[in-house]
């Protein structure tokens, strides 16, 4: 069927408002962290700098540990993630292809721990890294974020398994191939879009990660990068708005190269999970 012209045109309105209202918050992060002190006081502020200036860079740099602490983050994020794709893959396989009581039982619990919030899970979280030595160290972080992206990163990677046609297990299984082989030697590679996308999720969900890490990290130099960010705001809630912005630009950039960087593997792991998901 052919989309008349208005509506192909009110398609792409919607769309260009729709990037619009998604690039704003980051333009003006941008804009905001390349403008001198006199213009972030100004009254009738402007969208591309007058004297455009690296001042906010420089005095982020030097008031607080920000390499330090994006060294923490991203050993915490890829961390969570490795481990979490790890464990769901053949978590995922087993839910996806054993249609047992089970397996929708756990199907059912991962769909509902979503629903749980932070404040509901860090008091147990709390007790249990305590007993096990991990309180104020990376690694306790990493663990806390692996229990929390695993259901995430299961729902997803179900989805892709369902997607994968069953013929192709059964046939690896006539010429003699185990459950394990199977999944390494045929499932795996079939799944790599959707690895991809969930392992990116996990980065991304643990990378921009604040409360766990607020609770948890009492160590100056063993905090993440969204704790430090709330450095640059002062006791009385006043925020060094040019610092505070180039901070927040700087962290921003990893989650969008590596967006960048795999968007196609992405895109086709959502699409083929999308499926059957």
């Amino acid at each position: 069927m052919r989309t008349r012209p208005a509506a192909r045109a009110g398609q792409y309105a919607a769309l260009l408002a729709y990037l619009v209202f998604l690039a704003f918050p980051f333009l003006w992060l941008v804009s905001v962290a390349f403008k001198p002190a006199r213009e972030l006081g100004s009254l009738h502020p402007t969208w591309i700098p007058k004297d455009p200036t690296l001042a906010g860079f420089r005095q982020a740099f030097d008031e607080q540990p920000l390499l330090h602490a994006a060294f923490n983050s991203l050993v915490a994020a890829v961390s969570a993630a490795v481990i979490a794709v790890v464990l769901a893959t053949p978590m995922a396989y087993v839910v996806a292809r054993r249609r047992t009581r089970l397996a929708r039982a756990v199907s059912a619990w991962v769909v509902v721990s979503q629903a749980f919030p932070f404040v509901l899970v860090i008091i147990p979280l709390f007790l249990v890294l305590k007993n096990l030595r991990l309180i104020d160290s990376v690694p306790g972080l990493v663990l806390v974020y692996v229990v929390w992206a695993l259901p995430f990163a299961l729902w997803m990677l179900v989805g892709y398994v369902r997607a994968l046609p069953v013929e192709l297990e059964e046939a690896a299984a006539i010429d003699g191939a185990g459950r394990l082989r199977t999944l390494v030697s045929v499932t795996a590679p079939l799944l790599a879009p959707g690895i991809v996308a969930t392992g990116l999720f996990a980065f991304v969900t643990a990378w921009n990660e604040f409360f766990f890490a607020l609770v948890l990290l009492k160590s100056p130099e063993k905090q993440t990068l969204p704790v430090v960010l709330t450095h640059f705001i002062g006791s009385e809630g006043v925020a060094d708005l040019g610092p505070l912005a180039a901070a927040a630009t700087l962290a921003t950039l990893p989650s969008l190269v590596v967006f960048a960087l795999v968007q196609r593997r992405i895109t086709g792991g959502l699409l083929a999970g999308a499926v059957k998901g």
